[in-house]
């Protein structure tokens, strides 16, 4: 009887079965390299592309454990399918999206209202990329009026200028930057960490096209005192003639304030405030990015800044620096809205606030540290270390030693004036629990013991030990 064949059952018939059973680590792509800066000569299988760009962001760090950025890291699974389901939409084309575009305008009418806008009918709104471009925008309508009357007047446009302190954020010197205005920086100090209108009247001039306050200051989370500012400008106005608004940079405030500091007076009930942006996707609670900015009234934003467009189909007013960009963000806005209410952003937001005041109460009770802020504005605070406590180590230090247990505690220099001090900062956002934050303290108390040991004078019977091993 003829020997029967055998076949390898190890052998493949075709380079697609072969890839298709092959482990996908053992795939080409996976198991050779791709070039880095070209684009590869052939195709990959999907999911072939999938693990390695997913392996790669992978060392990107854990999003929860960023205690540097104010940017959302956590959003519901239901927000989360919205968002798959939505993202091909487009917030430019209105004709395309006639729902999206309606749900955006619901979304600057509500901010209005929240922020006691005194007519929402009246004023007018636009959802951005994020408050950078809010912030651009806002200045750039300050800036189109001041023009416009100054050219009523006979007067030159040269050489316009915008009031802010030097603890704005980065976006208002790229405003300066890009639209021709030079920036009159109020210094903060030791005495004056914000700018609360001290002294004001010696930067504001003709010239001036407005002054920003800041709802939530990036370097220490400490509110500007809108009102106090507005009465400072109504003093400049009696003296001088000049009617100088303000623009309220509300990036994080303008959406803790109004749950849980109600009866502060900072948004539109103070006359003088033209305009307000805020971050949907910093306490907005939104993944990035989306931004907003609402004006008092229509005359508030010169009409120069609306154009429109007809050949998506249909006329279409857009206003904003960017033209394509996403429609998904917008809709998330709206979801939380629906989701939460007013009672649920309160608590939300009274949650963090609760968590970033637990936390600095705790750090100042480690020894080494005292707070510039404690979190009781928005939910962001900032520490020092104390003088005197040792120059054998710094907060630079303490960063590093806590980026190695994964937290992302930024340690930093304060604005022009205050250079020479260095604070740390913690921002909290909804996802960092009491337990998280307990977690982060045993770690924060622990690396502090480790610095203050490894910088302490060793013992002379132990240093000869460690000398002699």
């Amino acid at each position: 009887m003829a020997p029967q064949k055998h076949t390898n059952a190890r052998q493949t018939t075709n380079i697609g079965e072969s890839l298709s059973l092959n482990n996908i680590f053992a795939r080409p792509g996976e198991a050779t390299e791709l070039p880095k800066f070209e684009i590869p000569e052939g195709m990959s299988l999907p999911e072939t592309a999938y693990q390695i760009v997913h392996d790669e962001a992978m060392l990107d760090g854990n999003a929860r454990l960023n205690l540097a950025t104010f940017v959302s890291t956590w959003m519901d699974d239901e927000a989360k399918q919205l968002y798959a389901e939505t993202v091909d939409k487009n917030m430019i084309d209105k004709d395309e999206y006639p729902q999206t575009a309606a749900i955006e305008e619901r979304c600057w009418k509500i901010l209005g209202n929240l922020w006691h806008v005194p007519d929402v009918d009246q004023s007018i709104g636009t959802s951005t990329i994020g408050s950078s471009e809010a912030c651009m925008l806002g200045g750039l309508a300050l800036k189109r009026h001041w023009q416009t009357r100054r050219k009523a007047a006979g007067q030159s446009t040269e050489s316009p200028n915008i009031v802010l302190s030097t603890a704005v954020q980065v976006c208002w010197e790229k405003f300066c930057n890009y639209f021709e205005v030079e920036p009159r920086w109020v210094p903060v100090s030791e005495d004056h960490l914000v700018l609360d209108g001290y002294e004001l009247d010696k930067y504001v001039d003709e010239n001036t096209i407005g002054v920003v306050a800041i709802m939530g200051q990036t370097y220490t989370g400490m509110y500007e005192p809108v009102a106090e500012i507005a009465k400072a400008l109504d003093a400049i106005q009696s003296a001088t003639g000049f009617d100088v608004k303000i623009h309220v940079d509300g990036a994080s405030g303008a959406m803790i304030a109004p749950f849980c500091q109600p009866d502060l007076d900072w948004d539109f009930r103070v006359e003088r405030v033209v305009s307000i942006n805020t971050s949907g996707h910093k306490f907005g609670l939104v993944y990035p990015g989306v931004g907003w900015i609402v004006w008092r009234d229509t005359e508030a934003l010169p009409e120069s800044m609306i154009f429109h467009c007809s050949y998506l189909g249909g006329n279409m007013p857009t206003l904003a620096l960017n033209f394509s960009r996403p429609g998904a963000q917008v809709l998330l806005q709206y979801y939380m809205f629906l989701r939460l209410g007013f009672e649920g952003f309160k608590q939300v937001q009274q949650g963090s606030l609760d968590v970033a005041q637990h936390l600095s109460s705790k750090i100042v009770e480690i020894g080494p540290f005292e707070l510039v802020s404690k979190g009781d504005t928005i939910p962001v605070f900032a520490w020092r270390l104390k003088s005197g406590h040792t120059d054998k180590w710094n907060l630079y230090d303490l960063s590093d030693r806590l980026r190695m247990k994964g937290w992302l505690v930024p340690a930093y220099p304060m604005a022009d004036d205050l250079a020479d001090m260095t604070v740390q900062r913690i921002v909290v956002r909804a996802g960092l629990s009491h337990d998280l934050a307990n977690a982060l303290l045993r770690d924060l108390e622990g690396e502090v013991e480790f610095l203050d040991r490894l910088s302490a004078p060793m013992p002379r019977e132990e240093a000869g030990s460690h000398f002699h091993h």
